[in-house]
């Protein structure tokens, strides 16, 4: 069964076997996926997979206490950085996991070309786009 809304950039959302997806390009290449993995190319399709590109980032603070002490607290400046891969699975021809996102030219936004340095960066993954 099929349902569909529309999300930021137009795109249709679609609920597909309990699964919502951002549009029915997300949709469609994920049941290319699961075809691929029935003929045994790939394995461990993950969906919306996180990956940490800058750490949450904390300045010590001292705080006086009721007593009269002084103790140091943690307090939160800046929230991570993450970036949410469509789709994750394990290539079994490349022995290794391929990171696939799906993306239209309007979606190629500036903050999802920095991410995607930062993944080649730091975590040494080129994403994939379909």
């Amino acid at each position: 069964m099929y349902k569909l809304s529309y999300n930021k950039y137009n795109n249709k959302k679609i609920v597909r076997n309990g699964i919502s997806f951002d549009s029915t390009k997300e949709a469609n290449f994920y049941s290319e996926l699961l075809y691929r993995e029935r003929i045994g190319e790939i394995k461990n399709i993950r969906l919306q997979v996180p990956y940490e590109l800058i750490p949450n980032q904390y300045e010590t603070e001292m705080v006086a206490l009721k007593s009269g002490k002084v103790k140091e607290k943690q307090v939160l400046v800046e929230r991570k950085v993450t970036y949410l891969a469509d789709f994750v699975v394990f290539d079994n021809k490349l022995n290794c996991d391929i990171v696939y996102d799906c993306k239209s030219p309007i979606t190629r936004t500036p903050v999802y070309i920095v991410k995607k340095k930062l993944m080649l960066y730091i975590h040494n993954i080129k994403i994939k786009e379909v």
